[in-house]
């Protein structure tokens, strides 16, 4: 099937599969005339990529942990025992930013709080 076809079916930009292409996450197959042809296993892997993309993952690490992900009751599933040491390392740094953005949240409302307490 067509890029189009492939965007219509899992609601992602064309740009979006050709730059997953680009970063070596999609492979979908050439016609002879240089048009992408996909598969429907690549439409899967399209929505898997974005799904791990959604989740605040990089693309570097979805390249590594993508081929050790399979589907179970509807969630992404680890198959590889590296994969979840990964995901683990990903979940830290995911905390870690969030940790940062609480501060810098707190930081602002001490901020704004002084200016509201000074102002009255």
């Amino acid at each position: 099937m067509r890029i189009s076809e492939v965007s219509d079916r899992t609601g992602i930009p064309a740009r979006l599969l050709r730059y997953y292409e680009e970063q070596d996450l999609l492979v979908p197959a050439r016609s002879s005339s240089g048009y992408r042809d996909y598969s429907p296993t690549d439409v899967e892997v399209a929505r898997r990529i974005r799904q791990l993309l959604d989740a605040g993952l990089s693309t570097a690490t979805i390249r590594t942990v993508l081929p050790c992900l399979t589907e179970r009751a509807g969630h992404l599933a680890p198959i590889c025992a590296q994969t979840i040491e990964d995901l683990k390392h990903e979940q830290a740094r995911i905390e870690a930013s969030i940790a940062a953005l609480v501060a810098s949240r707190d930081a602002i409302s001490a901020v704004v709080e002084a200016g509201v307490t000074s102002a009255s």
